[in-house]
């Protein structure tokens, strides 16, 4: 999962990347609001953690103007503001969530989960597609009650698949949940993903959407 970090402290913001690193997510990370601003409108990410006090432009004024601008992308406010107007307010300029600094990373990654899982419509942490269970906080994968081993780049991509269940997902959309920047992409790395997956989950669970993508159906011949 892609997240995008917004902080100008470079202590804190390495240890937050860090954090969410060992959580299994990918982790963009900007110091400004302009950068801010850019990237939360360019809509690469699957959920956003935004600090206020931000050189250049207010974290608040960038979230008015990207909520303004239609951006849908689910937002955790991170802040060292702590007042209750301050809060209300950034919930009513469309935070999706507001949480004070300090913050203990295991909660801050289990409300960004909740975020990305709310915005795809899911009620339950663990995902179920037909006899496929995928737990996203314990990063693990059954089918039919079996665990199976699954490498750190097939489990996002399996998670990608189950989330959006049923509707299908371009290379280009599947490459933005498996890399950050700075990570370099093979031409046909979703390819070799997905041939992976179906060897290990069996071939029809996963189809080819030809000249489109692939799509997990949530029932075997399902348009």
């Amino acid at each position: 999962m892609r997240i995008l970090l917004v902080e100008d402290d470079p202590l804190l913001g390495d240890g937050l990347r860090a954090g969410l690193r060992q959580q299994g997510f990918l982790v963009d990370w900007v110091r400004d609001g302009a950068a801010a601003e850019r990237e939360l409108g360019a809509g690469d990410h699957a959920a956003a953690v935004l600090d206020l006090g931000l050189p250049v432009k207010d974290g608040l004024d960038v979230l008015a103007a990207a909520r303004r601008a239609g951006t849908t992308l689910p937002v955790l406010v991170l802040t060292a503001r702590d007042a209750v107007a301050d809060r209300v307010r950034g919930l009513d300029l469309g935070a999706d969530d507001y949480v004070v600094k300090p913050v203990d990373l295991d909660e801050l990654g289990a409300r960004l989960r909740a975020l990305v899982r709310r915005a795809h419509g899911q009620a339950q942490e663990r995902l179920a597609v037909r006899d496929l269970v995928l737990d996203p906080a314990a990063r693990r994968v059954e089918r039919g009650g079996v665990k199976v081993a699954l490498a750190a780049r097939e489990f996002d991509l399996l998670h990608a698949l189950m989330l959006n269940a049923g509707r299908v997902l371009s290379r280009e959309q599947l490459e933005q949940h498996l890399y950050s920047w700075g990570q370099e992409v093979e031409s046909n790395a979703v390819e070799v993903h997905v041939h992976h997956l179906r060897r290990k989950l069996g071939a029809p669970l996963i189809e080819t959407v030809r000249g489109v993508g692939y799509v997990l159906r949530r029932e075997p011949g399902a348009a």
